[in-house]
């Protein structure tokens, strides 16, 4: 069980900040809520849980600032900045906060001087008369298009509460399955830098000194042994030079990826790709299905839905597709055959499922469903690609390694018949 510090909303709007102890963030926000409480911070502990203290806005004296606002010093606003400024704005507008005020408490409880500014920047340009999506859009380095398309359809549809609070759900489910992703790939991203590190490892040190016995006999060496050698040399007389070619192609590499034709190859590139390309159409499917299904279940209309949700995707090519869908919609065909098309990213199963929900009225909760079963579908296809890759990455290893052995010791084999 973890200890997690928290703030909440009461009924009567006032704050109340506490610690409670539970098998994860996800539990620990089911308690809070079954209290009666909107959680506005919640934020895991390592030392022991204090006592409830009620009604107070601002931390206790002495307390450390709570980690899930800011790092101090930070200078940018990071994802749980923001999930955190997208939960409290909504539970303090649900609770009859005015909008002014609420982004005034915001400024306030805010620890990162980044944030703080952010915050008050937002609040200045919305007294001012601007929107909240509008103010938002300024910022796109904070805030991300998706982020301001969905806020942007809430004020429309005088909802704003509930799709921020829909926004701050969908960014912690963002978070948990990047989180995933990531955690699977530290261990093979480990064994290539080491792999990487071993062989130029053997190259500078290793090979060298096999090198001066070799001149000494004046025999031919093999084929294999010459181009290690040959590669031995290269990195000792040019290494740096590789380094900073290397670098510049990563350079321009970038730069090309930033381009739009550079992106749409990258991305068609990956979707061919036999094991990557059926994950990235999946997932992008999830984040879809996801977003509209919360963007209907907060009551934007369909049309402005698939909008917004067609800018989760991330793969302009998926999006290219999905924008062709909606015009059919518009047409009036329903949604499930219009995307029927798009085999790559819904597969006909998932057509039919839509169909049906949207024939029965319960689109909304079908599209989340969806969302749920493929991020676990995800996550399973993501470990048995990962446990695959380990071998091979420790195959190579072995390869590469046992090459350059082999390779140097054919030649002493051969030495000695030379002595002979």
């Amino acid at each position: 069980m973890a200890a997690f510090a928290y703030k909440a909303l009461q009924s009567d709007g006032s704050l109340v900040e506490g610690t409670i102890e539970a098998g994860g963030r996800h539990q620990a926000m089911q308690q809070i809520e079954g209290r009666g409480l909107k959680p506005v911070r919640l934020t895991e502990q390592q030392g022991t849980s204090q006592p409830v203290k009620n009604g107070n806005r601002a931390p206790a004296a002495g307390a450390a600032p709570s980690p899930a606002w800011s790092l101090p010093g930070s200078g940018r606003i990071t994802p749980r900045m923001l999930e955190n400024f997208t939960r409290l704005l909504s539970s303090l507008l649900a609770a009859g906060v005015p909008f002014s005020r609420a982004l005034v408490i915001l400024h306030r409880e805010a620890v990162a001087p980044a944030a703080k500014t952010k915050w008050k920047e937002i609040h200045d340009l919305v007294v001012d008369g601007m929107s909240l999506s509008s103010a938002m859009a300024r910022s796109p380095e904070t805030f991300p298009r998706v982020y301001v398309a969905m806020v942007e359809a809430g004020e429309a549809g005088g909802f704003l509460d509930v799709v921020l609070a829909q926004i701050a759900d969908f960014q912690a489910r963002e978070k948990e399955l990047k989180s995933k992703v990531i955690a699977a790939l530290v261990y093979p991203a480990v064994l290539l830098v080491l792999a990487v590190a071993v062989i130029i490892f053997l190259l500078v040190f290793f090979i060298p000194r096999f090198q001066l016995v070799f001149k000494g006999f004046n025999a031919e060496l093999p084929l294999i042994t010459q181009v290690i050698v040959g590669a031995s040399e290269v990195i000792r007389s040019y290494g740096l030079i590789v380094a900073i070619v290397v670098g510049v192609v990563l350079f321009a590499l970038r730069g090309w990826l930033g381009s739009d034709r550079g992106r749409r190859t990258w991305e068609g590139w990956l979707l061919r790709f036999p094991a990557i390309g059926p994950l990235v159409a999946q997932y992008a499917m999830a984040r879809f299905c996801r977003m509209l299904g919360t963007l209907i279940g907060a009551g934007v209309p369909l049309i402005q839905g698939l909008n917004v949700a067609r800018r989760s995707i991330g793969n302009q090519i998926l999006v290219d597709a999905v924008t062709d869908s909606i015009e059919r919609v518009k047409e009036g065909q329903p949604l499930g055959t219009s995307l029927a098309r798009n085999r790559a990213l819904f597969p006909g199963a998932v057509i039919e499922m839509i169909s049906v929900a949207e024939e029965s009225g319960r689109l909304d909760r079908e599209l989340v469903r969806i969302a749920g079963t493929t991020e676990a579908d995800l996550d399973r296809q993501l470990k048995t690609v990962v446990s695959l890759a380990e071998p091979v990455l420790l195959f190579l290893i072995a390869a590469f390694v046992g090459t350059i052995f082999i390779g140097m010791l054919i030649p002493i084999f051969s030495l000695q018949d030379h002595i002979r």
